[in-house]
């Protein structure tokens, strides 16, 4: 099946007082039609930088590099009006805070129905009965009357699913969501996670989870992309990489999952040391001066992505081998 997105050798560097940061350094990934991909690292990892140079969101103190194909046609390097009209028809994104996303003086109504006249091309009364049935399919309670609030009359959780129906207002084929329950307590939070699963499978949407946190994408995404330093460490079907990690930072991270089977009072296995310096970011594996098996085959000149398994591909000079699970 054709990919609805491709990204090759994509560099997004940004400029600081200190020097070049290479937040996104070298990164290439497939998304499929229809298919939940999971992006998971420690914060910092570059993962929302990503996010931002697929969609050309970038600052100005800032180059991209490499290319993001969108069904077939290359994004890097389109004008701002060109990236406009795919914005909210082709590609959306849900942002980590809704407070900050959503016009705090405009009512839900007009930021809803806004988006669909321009791009839908629909009048004001079919855009309004739209708007009525994404508060609904997003689970937004009583919509009608919510169609008059504004931001700030909304809970943070009630204010995330109205910033999924702005997003899905344009009926994209591609939503990014990144971080979108950063500030939402763990009972909203599973709500909302649910929620995009069920709607990017409803509309048969291809989607993007970002997250630092492991379980969030567990059994919502069909692939896990795993990203450390700005580089991909491991990519595969989530259950698979989950029961059955290679990379040895992937073992790690899984390994210092807090679990419910967990020892009272016993200690984590933590991840010593942590992230390279983004501005004098090391040759090689990013991971290896934390690895306790890094050997010199790591930094000089350093793992490629390699095949380990059935869509199933890893950068580590020393995989796990047949050791299931992260602890």
């Amino acid at each position: 099946m054709t990919e609805v997105l491709q990204v090759r050798h994509l560099r997004a560097h940004l400029g600081s007082p200190r020097g070049i940061v290479k937040a996104v350094d070298d990164v290439s990934f497939d998304l499929a039609p229809g298919e939940a991909l999971g992006l998971v690292g420690e914060s910092g990892s570059g993962k929302s930088v990503m996010s931002r140079a697929i969609m050309g969101l970038m600052p100005r103190r800032s180059a991209t590099t490499g290319s993001v194909v969108f069904q077939g046609t290359e994004l890097l390097g389109m004008s701002k009006k060109a990236l406009r009209d795919l914005w909210g028809t082709k590609i959306a994104m849900v942002f980590q805070d809704p407070g900050r996303s959503l016009n705090p003086v405009v009512r839900v109504e007009r930021q809803l129905t806004e988006g669909m006249r321009r791009h839908l091309g629909v009048g004001r009364s079919e855009a309004r009965t739209r708007a009525v049935k994404l508060l609904a399919e997003v689970g937004v309670s009583d919509p009608e009357r919510r169609l008059r609030h504004y931001p700030h009359e909304m809970s943070g959780g009630m204010q995330q699913r109205v910033m999924i129906a702005v997003a899905l207002s344009g009926e994209p084929e591609l939503l990014i969501a990144d971080e979108p329950t950063t500030a939402l307590d763990v009972t909203i939070q599973r709500q909302i996670l649910d929620l995009l699963r069920r709607v990017q499978r409803d509309r048969h949407m291809s989607m993007i989870l970002v997250s630092h946190d492991l379980s969030v994408v567990a059994g919502r995404t069909d692939r896990t992309a795993v990203m450390y330093a700005g580089r991909l460490a491991e990519v595969g079907p989530t259950r698979q990489v989950f029961a059955r990690p290679r990379h040895r930072y992937t073992h790690a991270l899984l390994g210092a999952t807090p679990a419910i089977d967990h020892e009272r009072h016993a200690r984590f296995p933590l991840i010593p040391g942590a992230l390279p310096d983004p501005v004098r970011a090391p040759e090689g594996c990013r991971f290896a001066a934390r690895c306790d098996f890094a050997t010199a085959s790591c930094t000089d000149p350093g793992p490629a992505m390699e095949p380990v398994g059935i869509d199933h591909h890893v950068a580590c000079s020393n995989p796990m081998e047949g050791e299931i699970g992260g602890r």
